[in-house]
């Protein structure tokens, strides 16, 4: 079998433009960008927003994340001295529990593998966010509030687009 034979022809590249749309206030003060939501592989890519004065829920992550950081700035309540800003990139390793705050308001791209286990301040479970929780909620929210929803790439048996 030659490359050619097993390579996978598209009709069009897959992209988006981040700028086109977002879901806002998909949670609080949180505006959403989806770019890839493959909920069968629990993968997720969002550009996001976060208003100032956002704090998101202490969580657990059960797989890796990739967080660059393209404006303002925030950092998580358990490490101060680490203040990402505009430029920063932070991996951070399946198991890691933290609380995103951000006093001045920011923006990034996260790549996520996996769920986040929110917490309530007892510890008790608040709810799981992956990816297809993401999907159902930009959704409806998107429903709700009238918004347009925006393109995202979608992964399945057929590799699309979200329309």
């Amino acid at each position: 079998m030659s490359i050619t034979q097993s390579i996978n022809h598209q009709d069009r590249l897959l992209t988006i433009n981040v700028n086109d749309s977002e879901i806002k206030n998909a949670l609080p003060g949180v505006h959403v960008t989806p770019c890839f939501l493959d909920p069968d592989n629990g993968v997720w890519v969002i550009r996001a927003r976060f208003d100032a004065g956002t704090t998101l829920p202490r969580h657990f992550h059960t797989g890796v994340v990739h967080f660059y950081t393209t404006a303002g700035a925030w950092h998580y309540v358990e490490y101060p001295e680490d203040v990402q800003t505009a430029g920063s990139y932070l991996f951070e390793p399946a198991g890691s529990i933290h609380t995103l705050t951000t006093p001045e308001g920011a923006e990034g791209f996260m790549i996520v593998e996996g769920a986040n286990v929110n917490l309530n301040d007892d510890d008790s479970l608040m709810f799981i966010m992956d990816a297809g929780w993401i999907e159902r909620t930009l959704h409806a929210v998107a429903q709700q509030t009238g918004q347009k929803m925006p393109r995202y790439i979608k992964p399945g048996a057929a590799v699309g687009f979200s329309d």
